[in-house]
């Protein structure tokens, strides 16, 4: 078997969205956006072409992660750049084969090797941590409504540089739709049933819970 990290070619952009669409249908709502995220954040000024990175297996395109910038700013206005990343997906018939945490270690190298120091995710933190993210709170990292989400993870890639200030984060534009436009999107690939199943409570509690200091 071989397996290949490389940058993702626009030859490859249907597969890529196909392998969202896939890994995220049903999961969190009935249906996916995450196959049109995919598709309209690669023309976004935010969008880091360096890191958007796909992983081959025996030359079979089997997973993706994106990155965008975002931002963090302290409570003196200054301004840091910052990453994050998503979607990312690995085809479901390759999944829970280490594939995943490839795409990521390898993408997290070069963000760190671009002069990237930080890396903000919102997450299961049961995915997460063993890559090394923690929650928002051990770094003083908020939401722009003052909250510290449970689902917000933290991931210096060079240690201390938060430095204990209190830093807000602010997504990229990048990350807002149509959900309109998603649904035309949907409809150019072959149908799938849109249901409801468990994980889609999980992540509805998961996303509306906060830390509390």
């Amino acid at each position: 078997m071989t397996t290949t990290i490389r940058p993702e070619q626009p030859s490859d952009y249907r597969q890529v969205e196909t392998i969202h669409r896939n890994d995220f249908w049903n999961l969190y709502v009935p249906g996916a956006d995450e196959h049109y995220l995919a598709h309209i954040i690669r023309n976004h000024a935010d969008f880091v072409p360096e890191l958007d990175l796909v992983l081959e297996r025996n030359a079979q395109v089997i997973g993706n992660i994106m990155y965008t910038k975002a931002k963090l700013v302290d409570e003196n206005g200054a301004v840091k750049t910052i990453l994050t990343f998503g979607p990312v997906a690995i085809d479901p018939a390759f999944q829970r084969q280490s594939f995943g945490k490839q795409l990521m270690e390898t993408s997290m190298k070069r963000a760190t090797e671009l002069g990237y120091d930080t890396i903000v995710i919102f997450g299961d933190p049961d995915n997460y941590v063993e890559r090394g993210f923690k929650s928002c709170q051990k770094f003083n990292v908020w939401a722009a409504d003052n909250t510290q989400p449970t689902a917000m993870l933290v991931k210096e890639l060079e240690p201390n540089v938060l430095d204990g200030r209190k830093w807000t984060y602010h997504e990229s534009p990048a990350m807002s739709y149509d959900k309109e436009a998603a649904e035309q999107f949907d409809a150019t690939f072959p149908a799938k049933t849109k249901d409801y199943q468990a994980s889609q409570e999980a992540f509805y509690i998961l996303s509306h819970s906060v830390l509390k200091s």
